[in-house]
């Protein structure tokens, strides 16, 4: 077995802790039982993925990164109900996005078929395997149960030319669903129920959305997944603790087969998340019958929910990090979650002013509009700047001084309707008649007097604008009336209101994939769970928000201060009617009121408080000695960011690694990456290039002939295994992407290819466009573009 190719490292915050399965594999490697680790991620393409995924996906792929091995994503499809490219597709789209790069490694379990036949009638000529014809409820009963053993069926003894014959039948379509079908041949008196006979095929006529029709017989999950491992050279299959039985029919495949080296199975205790529910079955209920408003609802567990709602995969990977792997099954709080997607915001988020619930005030001594400029970042942010430098919503990192924002005050203004009171009650520090109160950056006003409408609603406040003398207790946040943009804000909750609403029985039994490979449709479902339905899970309000947002990036988060952490719709946005969804609330109000109600604490606990880690500039602009004066006038002299020359000038580890740089036009860009990618492996002395390999690259990435991620890429995996970087991408052929021709010319080969399939598809089996589509990727290792697939892969289908 050669040694797996290696894979990006992540940043050390999301790392997988040591754990059981980490300890075997360093067992493995150091007895020389595998020379290097292979892991898979096989999801069932019959749904999206959701948040119960994530653990498992960066248990398999993160594993591998840290002990430099490869891992493979697997679409587990042979299963034709429900299965689909679209789901395809849309598992590889989430996957990328949390920022997994499988590179060529990508398979398709249904490309394998023929094999897994092939061993099956390998199993019936040993004896191991027979055609069973008994029907599923005599089947049962035949079996026992854990206190009689099984009984033979009287197809047990067939002969292997009678088996062998049945089977081949079997497959020609001779008979019709739940005739036959194929079983192991084990141990009906076996304590584990799994090794009495399972049923290793059966027969089911059920179009396939890559094979189309070519199959009527379709492997058991137990008996292909085996195979499927051994077959991509997988050395550690993980999974959760529902199959741990299921690993005993694992084992004797592997044995019956002689596969080596071979694969082992091991089992990680599952991960279920508070607030939310798994099942397939219940989230499409819930899309079916208008409880949501589709797979991407902000609301839903669904990964692209996730997406929509603003949620980053930095902070997805961060809470699949800090979940721990053990041999236990356990809940997790969702604060967990929460508290990653506000650790990743706050330090992402600028922080802009938006007025939910307008109340108008008039400032009746203010004659002209003011300009004020005000900051982006408090200073606790600021103070945590790993380069003294902050972001500008397009992401530009500038001196704090510099991340500032014009902000109109004008005679008109809104407030929040909460933040004003005609009858406050004790301890309000807000707006009250005769009272005063800050003005975010702006000054103290003091309320002069006040309007009602018919029903005694207060609909304008008059109030004057006070001197720097003037005292007040409580800071709210306002827009100005005139330049404010209208905006919908739409305030997500969660979902449920009771943390498990699935009750002790969820009819899922694992996030992954489904054991016994049948229909996730069959069977009544339990919709117990609807009544826990939370009312106030969507709230949406009209109001303001700062004329400042105005020409920022659409992907910007903001923190509205006082309100949360917002971002622009994706979907149902537009320049003139900007829609903000609330990604999260600035606090965990739900524990607070849970606290306040019961006195009991959660399943987990919440996460404490991350301690800071202290800048490596010391926060803000740090006096430099004369020496780091006269370097950052080198350093900007030959190109590199101010910024970034003050930080490697104060240094030595970054300055001694940039004396080797090549002082080309590259050199700003070879700076950059000193800084943002560099520094932490840098000062740990882990680096194994040096920088002068890192021009070519960023000529590369000049002249647009490789994406951006493409050369981060390349450069963090050049500087873990000490390969040139543009070594790498030449030898795995990384691009911007396929050009037209290439992309023609794939097209054509895998049309010429598959003539029947071609042909049947011009004859009206339109589904055939999923097989097609998933031969063209493959062979393109993942570079083409689908949109630009469909139309080229259409067009030559239909000979336009």
């Amino acid at each position: 077995m050669t040694a797996p190719d290696t894979h990006p490292p992540e940043p050390a915050a999301a790392r997988v802790a040591p754990n059981f399965i980490t300890e075997i594999i360093e067992r493995d490697l150091q007895s020389g039982k595998y020379t290097g680790i292979v892991t898979r991620f096989p999801p069932e393409p019959n749904g999206y993925l959701h948040l119960g995924h994530t653990f498992a996906s960066f248990l398999d792929f993160q594993t591998a990164v840290q002990f430099a091995g490869r891992y493979h994503l697997r679409l587990d499809d042979t299963n034709p109900e429900g299965e689909s490219q679209e789901f395809a597709e849309g598992i590889m789209a989430d996957l990328r996005w949390l920022g997994w790069d499988w590179g060529e490694n990508l398979f398709y379990a249904s490309d394998n078929f023929e094999r897994y036949y092939e061993y099956a009638e390998q199993l019936i000529r040993q004896g191991d395997a027979y055609v069973d014809s008994v029907s599923g409820e005599e089947m049962a009963r035949l079996r026992g149960d854990a206190h009689t053993p099984g009984t033979p069926s009287e197809y047990r003894d067939r002969s292997v030319e009678e088996n062998l014959d049945l089977f081949r039948r079997m497959r020609a379509g001779e008979f019709p669903d739940g005739a036959h079908v194929l079983r192991g041949k084990i141990d009906l008196a076996s304590a584990n129920m799994k090794l009495r006979d399972p049923v290793l095929y059966r027969i089911k006529r059920a179009w396939h959305y890559r094979a189309g029709d070519a199959w009527c017989i379709y492997p058991m999950y137990d008996f292909q997944h085996p195979l499927q491992d051994a077959i991509e050279g997988v050395t550690h299959s993980m999974c959760s603790l529902e199959f741990v039985d299921n690993r005993a029919i694992y084992d004797w495949l592997m044995e019956r087969l002689d596969f080596a080296p071979r694969p082992h199975q091991y089992e990680f205790g599952r991960r279920s998340l508070e607030y939310t529910i798994v099942s397939k079955r219940k989230l499409r209920q819930l899309v079916r019958d208008g409880h949501v408003s589709g797979w991407d609802d902000p609301r839903m567990p669904t990964l692209r929910a996730q997406q929509r709602l603003g949620v980053t995969p930095e902070a997805v990977r961060a809470f699949a990090s800090q979940i721990g792997v053990s041999r236990t099954n356990r809940t997790v709080d969702i604060a967990v979650y929460e508290n990653a997607v506000r650790d990743d915001l706050n330090h992402r988020a600028p922080r802009v002013m938006a007025v939910l619930e307008p109340l108008r005030v008039t400032l009746q001594n203010l004659a002209e509009t003011r300009t004020l400029q005000l900051p982006y970042w408090p200073h606790d942010v600021i103070e945590a700047s790993v380069d003294g430098l902050v972001a500008l919503p397009g992401g530009e990192r500038v001196a704090p001084g510099q991340a500032v924002r014009d902000v109109p005050l004008s005679r008109e203004l809104f407030i929040e309707r909460e933040d004003f009171s005609a009858t406050p009650p004790k301890g309000y520090k807000r707006l009250t008649p005769g009272g005063t109160v800050r003005l975010r950056g702006a000054g103290i006003i003091r309320a002069d007097r006040f309007d009602t409408d018919e029903s005694g609603n207060v609909t304008h406040i008059h109030a004057t604008l006070l001197g720097e003398e003037a005292k007040a207790g409580g800071v709210i946040h306002w827009v100005s009336a005139e330049h404010a943009i209208a905006a919908e804000f739409r305030l997500y909750d969660r979902l449920f209101r009771v943390a498990n609403p699935e009750g002790d029985n969820p009819d899922d039994i694992a996030p992954d994939f489904d054991p016994e490979q049948t229909s996730h449709d069959s069977g009544p479902l339990d919709t117990g769970f609807l009544r826990y339905l939370n009312p106030g899970s969507l709230r949406i309000t009209r109001g303001y928000v700062e004329a400042s947002v105005a020409n920022d990036p659409a992907d910007t988060r903001y923190q509205f201060e006082r309100q949360g952490y917002f971002w622009r719709d994706p979907v149902d946005s537009r320049e003139d009617a900007p829609v903000f969804g609330r990604i999260i609330t600035l606090k965990d109000a739900w524990a607070q009121a849970q606290k306040t109600e019961s006195g009991k604490s959660r399943v987990e606990g919440k996460k404490p408080k991350a301690e800071v880690a202290p800048s490596a500039a010391g926060g803000g602009q740090l006096a430099l000695t004369p020496e780091q004066e006269a370097e950052v006038t080198r350093l900007t002299g030959l190109g590199a960011a101010q910024g970034d020359a003050r930080t490697i000038a104060r240094d030595g580890a970054l300055l001694g690694f940039l004396a080797g740089a090549v002082p080309d036009e590259g050199f700003a860009q070879v700076a950059s990456w000193t800084v943002n990618d560099l520094a932490t492996p840098l000062r740990a002395g882990t680096v194994r290039l040096g920088a002068a390999e890192l021009s070519p690259l960023a000529g590369l990435l000049a002249s647009g002939k490789i994406t951006s991620r493409v050369a981060r890429d390349a450069l963090a995996r050049a500087a873990e295994s000490g390969e040139a970087p543009v070594a790498i991408i030449e030898r795995e052929g990384l691009s911007a992407g396929l050009s037209e021709a290439e992309l023609e010319r794939i097209v054509a080969g895998v049309l010429a290819e598959h003539p029947t399939e071609t042909e049947a598809y011009r004859g009206g089996k339109t589904a055939l466009l999923g097989f097609f589509t998933g031969q063209i990727m493959r062979l393109s290792k993942g570079k083409a573009e689908p949109g630009r697939v469909a139309r080229v892969l259409k067009a030559a289908l239909d000979g336009s």
